[in-house]
């Protein structure tokens, strides 16, 4: 299981420990996005601190209809108690938890300034 909080703003936040080669971790409070498919986003400083290895470039269609192009990089976070290997698309924006990396998972929010986030594996 995996826990977090409703912040001031009323988003659902989760800390992620993040891992880039060569040992470099940081910790980041994540958003949990439900209208975001991919897996997680990273401000450029935090892909440069950890040294992500580059993967790809992309495309996206924003809310307000723009197309934005960015970095896709690779990186592991513990995730459930697990080191798991995400892509993690580079962008001026908090870091934000897509529904690929909650896939599989139930998420039950208490939806308060200072209310339970809970994530739990659908999996027996």
């Amino acid at each position: 299981m995996i826990e977090g909080r409703v912040n001031a703003r009323l988003e659902a936040t989760v800390a992620l420990d993040v891992k880039g080669p060569g040992g470099r971790s940081r910790t980041v409070e994540a958003v949990i996005d439900t209208g975001y498919s991919e897996f997680l986003t990273l401000p450029p400083a935090h892909v440069s601190e950890l040294a992500l290895p580059y993967k790809t470039l992309s495309q996206a269609v924003l809310a307000n209809g723009a197309v934005d192009t960015f970095g896709v990089y690779g990186a592991e976070l513990i995730w459930d108690g697990q080191v798991v290997a995400v892509f993690a698309d580079q962008a001026e924006t908090t870091p934000l938890i897509g529904m690929s990396l909650l896939e599989g998972y139930e998420l039950r929010i208490e939806t308060h300034i200072g209310g339970r986030v809970l994530i739990e594996s659908l999996r027996a």
